[in-house]
């Protein structure tokens, strides 16, 4: 069974805030474990400190070693005591009631040992006493001659084991006073302290998990929301109920995503509307030549109408009509759906332009409308990135617009210019014009202006969306606005290609 998303992305939140807490804790109890090592550590060596400090008194009165050796069981006794405030040495810097030392026995041929021989009693070293226990403090102290030889174990240790603290007497080093270094931390109240810290340190961590399964829950509830609603919408737009909006809660990514999802059930909707006015319009415009030869045919047929010339010239009208009708949008069609990417090449629109107002200036004489076309020397250095057939159909179509609606004995103006990185043509007659209202509809399928623009006179009402299907397609614009002489005036603009 597939998991839900709301639990993929409450279990992700889950996940890594685990992780993050799992690694805080590890961390943090690392670092403390290891800073109290680090402070037990300075903590001893302040105790060895004051330990070298008596030691070197000592050391100054008898100019040996000899009497801290014989009583180092008295000093270890002494460094076993729990240590005091830290920075204080030892009462009195001594170890109290420090027993005589032992008779010096009869001093050797030669003179008195060399320091480099190290202390001597009997002309051996006296042998240790038995010691605290080795993981102790007391038991972990051991004292060096100056050349780092022990003087109170047994056996000689590595050096490398040890923490050296220098015993310094009127300025020259007497001696050496290690600590041994420990692995880990063996002392009861330091266990006790670590045990603390872990019982804490596991309790935030439980108290944590606690408030992140909480929140993890809310923030992901939080989360899943929008995309809920955004569900919720698009299975309304599966139901075709275009007019669902979603409420814009928030101004981040997922607010952005509600503010698109309503744009596009806004064109949805829009779309919807233009296409039941679509097929209204077009079973309207087929209805009316459906129903007049239907009545000429069944006139025939009756009797009541004789099959006369003018009869089968009115029949053979209202073919055409529908004829015309059907191959504009078979037309519109293939321009709505095909690919103009794979059609654009360098073209020039003037030189296209100037071939098509040739070719209707016949018509256009028979209609009594001139022609007034600027001529321009640099026609034929103007590209665009379009198809010729298309740019022809284009022109075409704005001048049988023009022939069909303008005044007789008018005036027809082409103009072009070029501004910036557009080439703009302007088509403007003498009249009539277009109410203002129906200005922004004029491109629309199949509108017709009233009176102006009626059937009768044989539109269709798709030339001039078929013209903005063509110069939208290749990334043009297109408008219709009212000329200052009264008549109208489409303009229209094509990126120059500079190939």
């Amino acid at each position: 069974m597939a998991v839900r998303f709301r639990y993929k992305i409450f279990l992700t939140f889950l996940a890594y805030s685990v992780a993050i807490i799992m690694s805080v804790l590890l961390i943090g109890r690392y670092f403390a474990h290891r800073n109290f090592e680090e402070y037990v550590s300075k903590v001893e060596m302040e105790r060895v400190e004051e330990l070298a400090d008596a030691l070197g008194g000592i050391y100054q009165k008898t100019q040996d070693w000899n009497r801290v050796v014989a009583s180092w069981s008295d000093w270890v006794r002494v460094m076993a005591m729990p240590a005091g405030p830290p920075g204080k040495p030892p009462v009195g810097g001594m170890p109290p009631q420090l027993p005589s030392p032992p008779p010096m026995p009869p001093m050797p041929m030669g003179g008195p040992p060399s320091e480099a021989e190290g202390p001597k009693l009997g002309g051996v070293h006296p042998p240790p006493p038995p010691g605290p226990p080795p993981g102790s403090f007391a038991g972990r102290v051991s004292l060096f001659d100056v050349q780092k030889r022990s003087l109170t174990d047994k056996e000689q240790p590595s050096i490398e084991e040890y923490r050296l603290q220098a015993v310094v007497v009127d300025g020259r080093t007497v001696g050496w006073l290690g600590l041994r270094k420990r692995d880990r931390l063996t002392h009861p109240l330091d266990l006790e302290f670590i045990r603390q810290q872990s019982q804490t340190f596991t309790s935030v961590g439980a108290l944590a998990m606690l408030l992140t399964i909480v929140i993890t829950f809310v923030l992901s509830r939080q989360v899943l929301a929008p995309i809920k609603r955004l569900a919720e919408g698009a299975r309304a737009l599966k139901l075709r109920r275009f007019q669902t909006r979603i409420e814009i809660r928030s101004r981040d990514e997922l607010g952005e995503l509600a503010a698109d999802f309503n744009e596009m059930a806004q064109a949805l909707e829009r779309y919807e509307q233009m296409r039941r006015q679509w097929l209204a319009d077009i079973s309207h415009e087929l209805r009316t030549p459906l129903a007049i030869l239907r009545g000429e045919i069944e006139a025939m047929q009756d009797g009541i109408r004789d099959v006369t010339p003018d009869a089968l010239d009115s029949l053979h009208f209202e073919v055409n009509h529908l004829s015309r009708i059907v191959q504009e949008l078979h037309e519109l069609s293939l321009l709505e759906s095909e690919t103009f990417n794979a059609k654009r090449v360098a073209v020039r629109p003037l030189e296209i332009l100037k071939d098509i107002l040739g070719s209707f200036r016949t018509l256009c004489d028979q209609r009594g409308l001139r022609i007034e076309a600027n001529a321009d020397p640099k026609v034929g250095e103007v590209t665009i990135l379009a198809d010729a057939g298309h740019l022809k159909q284009l022109f075409s179509n704005i001048l049988q617009n023009t022939l069909r609606y303008a005044n007789e004995l008018g005036v027809l103006k082409v103009s072009h210019e070029l501004l910036q990185d557009t080439v703009v043509l302007h088509f403007e007659d003498s009249g009539p014009g277009v109410p203002e209202e129906s200005l922004h509809r004029l491109f629309d399928r199949l509108y017709r202006v009233d009176k102006a623009r009626s059937r009768s006179e044989g539109g269709s009402g798709l030339g001039l969306s078929i013209c903005r299907s063509i110069v939208e397609g290749y990334g043009g614009w297109i408008e219709a606005a009212n000329a200052p002489g009264a008549g109208l005036r489409i303009s229209m603009g094509f990126p120059l290609h500079k190939g």
